[in-house]
């Protein structure tokens, strides 16, 4: 990856800012600027950051719709009406019904979930679920992570005598479907002030209602966190404001009391040993729950998460498990043909996005696809294949800072039905449509991406010397954690720094580098590890100088050593 660097120096009085930060949280200055330029330039804005407090979450009720949710659903049970939870089937919607049933269930017996079926229902609410609702006497749904633009299947329920509450995160059209209530943070009247949450965390904020309307305590919804940090990774939405209240304490929980299927899956990748990070739930407890709704409907998904009986979640994280392997080989598979294809497109280094469509890929990969052909070639990407009616579905991804859902809104007169948020999106069109649908996505692509969203770009937070770094520097650096969107883990970058004379490659395709360096200011020896960059090895044994940008962690088989993750080297001019 050829990336771009990007710093912005303090001006001076946001130095003489930092120094005095500093001194009264008693941290580093570096990480005083850090703070600084993350918009937090208070000291009492630095410790809410430091230590998010649950009593720092908005007010439920400041939901457009929340009370209408709320008496809605306390008459559904006052009357003892079946109530389905109805959810997508990724690990925001898997996670959102978990949550929202886990915590009814508590009170109610008379209730039921639903995932639809990616191939039978497609995505969202369908006439299909409607239909079971119907058939199963149900005649309230509480929708999670999806119903925004499902109008027609909402009407159809009405006439059936069935009631909607739609708890969704999405961009919703200009006329809202006709449900009971809505509580989406992006609709045009939103009154809420946080529009950045999941859907598991609009369920959480129902149920937060739900409990004070029937005061219930707080602490009865503690337990839930661990999903809405699930949830938050998975869903890569900011982690700043309520997200990062919420991850903060799903962590919390996560690592010491998780519910008994989440920790089913944590031993089931290993992690039941280690303080868990959300690029633990990124990289390893969310890809599986995503594989269930891949690879079959998402079902087994919910019902480990509110399995009760250990013996029995360890069986369904073993299913899980299963599906997650075989969701690697057809993500490998198909990765590898996409790439493929996108190096023999004529023009390709002319184009500004990437659209593929092959009628024999799975359905529940194309996602994943996507997103792999976004990160290596860094353009917006589209991955289409066909459904059981041969109309062509798909998904989208995109680069930092380049929305797709508004992308792919502009070619909606090619589209059978579309939505999404910025960075992900969902499509279907007429197979026929396709061509045209490539040609005007690539269009608006061209005229409304700006430079710098169409190269890789490394944002450096503080330029800084080895005399710098510490083992205190390194401990304060966890308290930036939970990382994500908004709040990236701190860069740093030294310049013109040398080999110190024993750097070697490593790794079983010799593909890495183990460095010991030297800058020039300080004198001080670092080691650091640069993953698949020995093609610099033969530069830095030179003994010539050398830029780096990385991250400052602590050595995990040295306890108490610091380290350098190095991200990219470029040699001095």
């Amino acid at each position: 990856m050829n990336y771009e660097w990007r710093y912005n120096p303090p001006s001076d009085a946001e130095q003489q800012l930092a120094e005095k930060m500093a001194e009264e949280l008693k941290i580093s200055p570096v990480l005083a600027r850090v703070l600084i330029g993350r918009g937090i330039d208070s000291v009492q804005e630095a410790r809410h950051f430091f230590r998010p407090q649950l009593t720092e979450l908005h007010d439920p009720f400041l939901f457009k719709d929340m009370q209408k949710a709320v008496n809605r659903l306390n008459e559904a049970l006052g009357h003892k009406e079946r109530i389905l939870v109805y959810g997508d089937y990724d690990v925001d919607g898997c996670t959102a019904v978990a949550l929202v049933y886990r915590f009814l269930q508590q009170y109610y017996s008379n209730i039921d979930y639903y995932i639809p079926d990616r191939n039978e229902d497609g995505y969202g609410v369908s006439r299909k679920g409607v239909d079971y609702a119907c058939e199963t006497g149900v005649s309230l749904v509480i929708v999670l992570d999806c119903g925004i633009k499902a109008s027609d299947e909402i009407a159809y329920a009405r006439q059936k005598g069935i009631d909607f509450i739609i708890c969704d995160h999405h961009v919703p059209d200009s006329e809202l479907p006709s449900a009971v209530a809505v509580l989406n943070a992006k609709r045009q009247d939103n009154t809420y002030p946080y529009e950045h949450l999941c859907g598991c965390g609009v369920g959480f904020k129902l149920m937060q209602a739900f409990a004070i309307s029937n005061g219930i305590e707080f602490s009865q919804l503690i337990p839930l966190l661990d999903l809405c940090a699930i949830s938050i990774a998975a869903d890569i939405v900011p982690i700043m404001g309520e997200n990062r209240i919420l991850a903060y304490h799903g962590l919390r929980q996560l690592n010491s009391a998780p519910s008994i299927g989440v920790k089913a899956l944590m031993e089931i990748c290993g992690l039941q040993h280690k303080e868990i990070s959300l690029g633990d739930i990124i990289f390893k407890i969310g890809p599986r729950i995503n594989a269930s709704g891949r690879m079959q409907t998402g079902n087994e998904a919910v019902a480990l998460l509110i399995e009760k009986d250990p013996s029995q979640a360890k069986k369904l994280a073993e299913q899980i498990n299963e599906y997650n392997e075989q969701r690697k080989d057809l993500d490998k598979a198909m990765t590898e043909e996409a790439n493929r294809i996108v190096k023999t497109l004529e023009h390709r280094h002319e184009h500004k996005s990437i659209v593929l469509f092959n009628e024999e890929w799975h359905r529940g990969i194309i996602g994943i696809v996507a997103s792999r052909l976004t990160e290596v070639f860094y353009k917006p990407s589209v991955v289409l294949t066909c459904n059981e009616d041969g109309m062509a579905t798909g998904s989208a991804r995109s680069v930092p800072g380049f929305d797709v859902y508004k992308a792919v809104e502009s070619c909606s007169d090619l589209l059978q039905n579309f939505g999404g948020h910025t960075y992900a999106a969902g499509l279907s069109m007429q197979a026929q449509n396709i061509p045209a649908f490539r040609h005007r996505f690539e269009q608006y692509v061209k005229e409304n991406i700006q430079p710098e969203q169409t190269n890789a770009i490394l944002r450096i937070d503080a330029v800084i010397d080895f005399r710098d770094i510490n083992r205190r520097i390194a401990a304060d650096l966890k308290r930036f954690a939970p990382y994500g969107p908004d709040n990236h883990k701190p860069l740093f970058c030294t310049r013109q720094v040398y080999d110190y004379g024993t750097s070697k490659v490593v790794g079983r395709d010799q593909e890495h580098i183990k460095l010991e360096l030297v800058d020039s200011k300080s004198g001080n020896v670092m080691n650091g590890i640069a993953f698949g960059q020995s093609s610099q090895a033969r530069y830095i044994k030179t003994k010539r100088a050398f830029d780096i940008v990385y991250y400052i962690e602590e050595n995990s088989h040295k306890r108490g050593e610091v380290q350098l993750q190095i991200e990219d080297i470029k040699p001095r001019e």
